[in-house]
C-alpha cells in the first residue's frame, strides 16, 4: 500500500487526499509494528535494564503516540470514504466534498498534534506510576499513598482514552453513514434491475462488505487496546496474549481489506513481477 501510494505521488506537486491519508496510515502502522518488535526484544533480552526510567518512558510514550496516530489516520480514511462516496444532499456535506482536498493536509497535521498532546501526560507519569505500583510502600500512610497513586493512574487512563475517543466516534459515524448511503442506493438499483447481472450493483455490495470489514477491525483493535491500557489481565495470561495477538492481526487485516477493495493496490504485485522480468501466470 505504501509503495503504490508513494509511487503515484512521486514527481507530483499536489498529492491526492486519498494517497496522503493512506501513506500516513501505512507509515504509522509499519513504524508501530517495528516498535512493538523492539519492545518485545528489550523485554525478553534486556529485562533488567528495561525499567530504567529513560528507556521505559521512551518506549511506552512512542508506542502510545503511534497508536494514537494510527487511530486518527484510520478515522480520517473512513471520513474520506464517506465524503467522496456517500450521496447526501445536505449543504455541509456538499461543502466538505468540495473542499476535502484542501482540508485533508490540515486534518492529518491536526492528528499528529492531537496524538502528541494526548501522549504528554503519559510521558510525564508513566514511569512514576509503574514505580509506585511496583516499589514497596512505607508503613505510615500507606493506604493514603496507595489511593493517591491509584487516582493518578485513573486520571492517566482517562486522558489516554480521551485521545482515542474522538477518532473512534469519527470512524463509527462516517462508516455508518457510508453504509446507509450505499445500502439505499443498492436497494434502488435492485428495484430497477432488469434481471441481468449488474456490475454496478456488485460493486456497491463489495463496497458495503469492505466498509463493514474495516469498521469491525477498527472497533476490535480499539477494544483490545483499551483492555491492555487498563491492564485488566495478569501478565502472560491467556486473555492478555489474545489482546496482543488481536492488536497485531487487526492492522494486517485492515491492509488486506484495503488491497482487496482497491484495484491500484491489487495490481501492484503483478507490476513488480513485470518490472523484474518474471513471468506471471
Amino acid at each position: 500500500i505504501l509503495a503504490a501510494s508513494s509511487s503515484s505521488c512521486i514527481g507530483s506537486k499536489t498529492w491526492p487526499p486519498y494517497d496522503m491519508t493512506v501513506i500516513s496510515l501505512s507509515s504509522s502502522r509499519i513504524t508501530l509494528q517495528c516498535w512493538i518488535i523492539l519492545d518485545l526484544f528489550l523485554i525478553i533480552f534486556c529485562e533488567p535494564s528495561y525499567y530504567i526510567e529513560n528507556i521505559y518512558v521512551v518506549i511506552k510514550t512512542v508506542y502510545m503516540f503511534l497508536n494514537y496516530s494510527s487511530f486518527w489516520f484510520g478515522a480520517w480514511l473512513s471520513v474520506f470514504y464517506c465524503i467522496k462516496v456517500a450521496s447526501f444532499t445536505q449543504s455541509f456535506f456538499i461543502w466538505l466534498k468540495q473542499r476535502i482536498a484542501r482540508l485533508m493536509p490540515w486534518m492529518l497535521l491536526a492528528s499528529w498534534l492531537c496524538s502528541f498532546i494526548a501522549t504528554i501526560p503519559f510521558a510525564w507519569d508513566v514511569y512514576s506510576v509503574h514505580d509506585n505500583f511496583t516499589a514497596p510502600l512505607p508503613v505510615m500512610n500507606s493506604s493514603t499513598m496507595r489511593t493517591t497513586r491509584k487516582d493518578i493512574l485513573s486520571l492517566l487512563i482517562l486522558l489516554c482514552n480521551a485521545g482515542i475517543g474522538m477518532p473512534l466516534i469519527l470512524c463509527v459515524v462516517s462508516s455508518v453513514l457510508l453504509i446507509q448511503s450505499l445500502w439505499i442506493h443498492t436497494r434502488q438499483m435492485q428495484n430497477n434491475a432488469s434481471g441481468f447481472r449488474d456490475p454496478s450493483l456488485e460493486a456497491h455490495m463489495k463496497a458495503i462488505k469492505s466498509v463493514c470489514s474495516l469498521l469491525i477491525l477498527y472497533i476490535t483493535y480499539f477494544i483490545a487496546f483499551t483492555f491492555l491500557l487498563y491492564d485488566l489481565f495478569p501478565r502472560f495470561s491467556t486473555p492478555k496474549s489474545i489482546c496482543i495477538a488481536v492488536m497485531a492481526a487487526c492492522p494486517t487485516g485492515h491492509s488486506i481489506v484495503l488491497i482487496w477493495s482497491n484495484p491500484k493496490f491489487r495490481g501492484l504485485p503483478a507490476r513488480i513481477w513485470h518490472y523484474t522480468k518474471c513471468p506471471v501466470r
